[in-house]
């Protein structure tokens, strides 16, 4: 596990073989990251309680870790989970003696989303950019709800029916990051091979290309494919995503069939993030890829 600069003191750790599974279940997790939301309150209230007897208020608290008065009172009111490496820092200020720590290391189990997903989630959703390129399927967050079905029911082992919508119904809820009024910056590459996949049969195809589309014409999104036959290609390692945060940190992450990496390490984001740049070379501009997706329409 590596380790790198983090915002506010500690370091963040580059994880990997710590979960098992790609990132279809980060929808899964998305809707449950508030399941253990009375622990998590337990948790909050236990800050609470240390700050004050430690004549500190939340402003003065989120001060001395550069991270703010608001997720003070966010982990204060159990809305936002407290991370391992905070807890370790705060008990060291508020002389608590690990009780935070333990705290958060007992919380029950069968509610415990894991910490690093929560982490993970909370970048995605304050990121500032968010550049993903894609080799196999559409982008999760450009995926239409029929087309995000047929991605989770094409899952070895399979979903039962019920998981199959709570995922769905998760992506779907996910895609407001690039709804909102005032969306991240956005750039997908999109290898053509995942466009000429017609998962979940041809009207599900159709309607996934009108979609993407759609998606193309928004301002802040930036969409190009790589198209088929190129000579060169700086993909072939895999899908991969990169993050910038509100406060300029850039993380990366990338998976495998059995595992995924949630990357800060510097000299390891700075390899995708010049992987990047290449596919974007590569690949058709915006204009041509619009060209492509209106040729791709014409052929229904």
């Amino acid at each position: 596990m590596e380790q790198s600069a983090h915002p506010y003191g500690p370091p963040v750790r580059t994880r990997d073989s710590e979960r098992t599974g790609t990132a279809e279940e980060f929808d899964l997790m998305s809707t449950t990251t508030r399941r253990n939301a009375s622990a998590m309150k337990m948790v909050g209230a236990l800050l609470a309680l240390y700050r004050q007897a430690a004549g500190h208020t939340q402003r003065s608290l989120g001060e001395q870790f550069v991270i703010g008065e608001q997720q003070i009172a966010s982990i204060e009111q159990g809305r936002r989970p407290l991370k391992p490496d905070l807890a370790e820092q705060l008990d060291e200020l508020l002389c608590t003696k690990g009780a935070l720590s333990v705290a958060l290391s007992r919380m029950p189990e069968v509610d415990l989303v894991p910490l690093w997903a929560e982490e993970y989630l909370d970048r995605e959703r304050e990121a500032i950019t968010i550049s993903w390129y894609e080799a196999l399927v559409v982008p999760g967050l450009l995926q239409s709800e029929a087309y995000a079905r047929a991605v989770f029911q094409s899952r070895v082992p399979v979903y039962d029916g019920d998981g199959i919508e709570q995922l769905v119904a998760a992506r779907i809820e996910r895609q407001t990051i690039v709804q909102r009024k005032a969306p991240p910056m956005t750039s997908f590459v999109i290898w053509e091979a995942a466009l000429r996949d017609r998962l979940g049969g041809a009207q599900v195809y159709s309607e996934q290309l009108r979609h993407l589309r759609e998606y193309a014409d928004m301002p802040g999104i930036a969409l190009q494919v790589l198209p088929l036959g190129r000579t060169t290609h700086a993909g072939l390692a895999g899908p991969f995503i990169l993050l910038e945060t509100p406060d300029h940190q850039r993380l990366a992450y990338a998976e495998t069939p059995r595992g995924s990496q949630l990357i800060a390490d510097p000299d390891e984001v700075a390899i995708l993030t010049q992987k990047y740049a290449m596919l974007r070379t590569q690949a058709l501009n915006v204009e041509d890829t619009k060209d492509l997706l209106d040729r791709l329409l014409g052929e229904q």
